[in-house]
């Protein structure tokens, strides 16, 4: 009789976060009412996947966008890109800037506002993914991770800062990931910086609201933004890349770069607190919520699954994803992200 009772019990658990994820994404597709229409926007990460899918959706509706990225080759693309999209050419800005020096993101903000003027929207996407077992992962990794995801952040809305408490309103999006919400086996110092970005922005809301400044922490789940072949691996490099890879693109899984960008958006319009993307993505944050050890043992029981700590020397080196390919990594399972980089100046 007891074990029926939990067993109705982990039921109507069950029921009620799938009813409240379901609720979360019909939510996540009401269009705000705020314009975008000759707005300045602000997209670090913005040359490819995510953050060109971002401007690109920014451009169609009237905003003047700046993008920033450091490799100038991939800009240039992606600028030709947002004018096709329907950016017009005076209001398309590209910068090349390494967004984790203070001095260089103060001197891209300024750039911006003599362009376009101050900056109504900044997005911060910028990101780096280090993937592999613990035992291979090391001090860079961690230090690379915090300065990308939170340290340029952070220095970002520091300088966008004082002309939107001065107009007393603006707005910040924060890209996070699900792995700010639940830390991932084999991916712990992106986890780890993703925590502190969902702890920045947060506390950032918290205290600019009463400015008129909305911050919105976005956390997604696996999105197909054709990016697995820039991300890092170490161990054993070949499976590590042919594991991510894969999950990265299934269908059921995955989000598109296109439907993540119409949520973002829209969180963005409302003025939202906090988006997390993706059905999968949403079940398991609010798991996690309630029974984060649990969870934690859940993925314990994962990592088992992953490939073993590398041995070698080697296994202790960084390796693009696109240099670790394999026949996996390679195979149909893969097909709708290896679109994706095609479509979104990955390759």
């Amino acid at each position: 009789m007891k074990h029926d009772k939990r067993t109705n019990k982990n039921w109507l658990l069950a029921a009620g976060l799938g009813a409240a994820a379901m609720a979360a994404t019909l939510w996540g597709n009401r269009r705000g009412s705020y314009d975008l229409s000759g707005r300045v926007v602000l997209i670090t990460g913005g040359s490819r996947g995510l953050g060109l899918v971002l401007a690109r959706q920014a451009v169609s509706e009237g905003a003047r966008v700046a993008i920033c990225a450091r490799d100038e080759a991939e800009l240039a693309r992606a600028r030709q890109d947002l004018l096709m999209a329907g950016g017009a050419e005076g209001d398309v800005l590209t910068l090349a800037h390494d967004i984790t020096n203070e001095t260089e993101v103060r001197t891209m903000v300024a750039e911006v506002e003599k362009r376009f003027g101050a900056v109504d929207v900044l997005i911060n996407n910028a990101g780096i993914i280090v993937g592999g077992p613990l035992d291979n992962m090391d001090l860079r990794d961690y230090e690379d991770s915090m300065a990308i995801h939170f340290w340029a952040p952070l220095h970002a809305m520091q300088a966008v800062l004082p002309a939107m408490r001065r107009r007393g309103e603006g707005r910040i999006v924060n890209i996070s990931s699900l792995g700010g919400k639940v830390a991932m086996p084999h991916m712990t110092p992106y986890s780890a910086s993703k925590f502190a970005l969902v702890g920045l922005s947060e506390g950032f809301r918290a205290e600019m609201r009463q400015h008129g400044i909305s911050v919105t922490t976005v956390c997604p789940g696996l999105m197909r933004t054709g990016s697995p072949g820039h991300a890092l691996v170490k161990g054993q490099q070949k499976k590590e890349f042919a594991w991510f890879s894969i999950a990265d693109s299934l269908p059921g899984l995955t989000m598109s770069a296109e439907q993540a960008s119409r949520q973002i958006w829209n969180a963005c319009r409302r003025g939202d607190g906090e988006v997390i993307l993706s059905l999968p993505a949403k079940l398991l944050s609010a798991f996690h919520g309630l029974l984060p050890g649990t969870t934690t043992d859940i993925l314990s029981w994962l990592n088992r699954a992953l490939p073993a700590t590398g041995e070698s020397p080697a296994a202790n080196v960084r390796r693009k994803g696109y240099e670790s390919e394999s026949a996996l990594s390679k195979s149909p399972l893969t097909a709708l992200n290896r679109k994706a980089a095609v479509k979104n100046n990955e390759v």
